[in-house]
């Protein structure tokens, strides 16, 4: 039977040491684990992974999205350390100040140092 244990994310970088820095300096990460091409992270019990490659990320879909508390709080103090989120204004998805307003959770994308797509989101009660 599958019976899943945990899940993580392996995000590609064409400049590991930019994407280390972008990770660290923006949203006060640190590599839990590192090799020559990869680093991995840790936060609250799942992990995702930064690697080395010629290859650029899928797309403008989220390649990874972080779970938060208070939407509204993490885009600020983010946005305090430089990280520039996208606005969106389409039919039904449209940002105000951008954050999104979704059934069931709001949440706010921004790109990484490599062009990744990542989503805070918070849950709605």
């Amino acid at each position: 039977m599958f019976t899943p244990k945990g899940v993580g994310a392996a995000l590609p970088a064409q400049d590991l040491e930019r994407a280390k820095s972008f990770y660290a300096d923006k949203l006060g990460l640190k590599p839990t684990e590192e090799t020559a091409g990869e680093a991995q992270y840790e936060i609250e019990g799942s992990r995702f992974g930064v690697f080395k490659t010629f290859g650029k990320p899928s797309g403008d879909h989220t390649q990874m999205a972080i779970e938060v508390d208070d939407v509204s709080s993490s885009v600020a103090e983010l946005r305090q350390n430089g990280v520039v989120f996208e606005e969106y204004d389409l039919p039904g998805f449209k940002s105000v100040d951008g954050i999104v307003d979704l059934e069931g959770e709001r949440a706010a994308w921004f790109k990484d140092s490599e062009g990744n797509l990542i989503a805070v989101a918070q849950r709605s009660s």
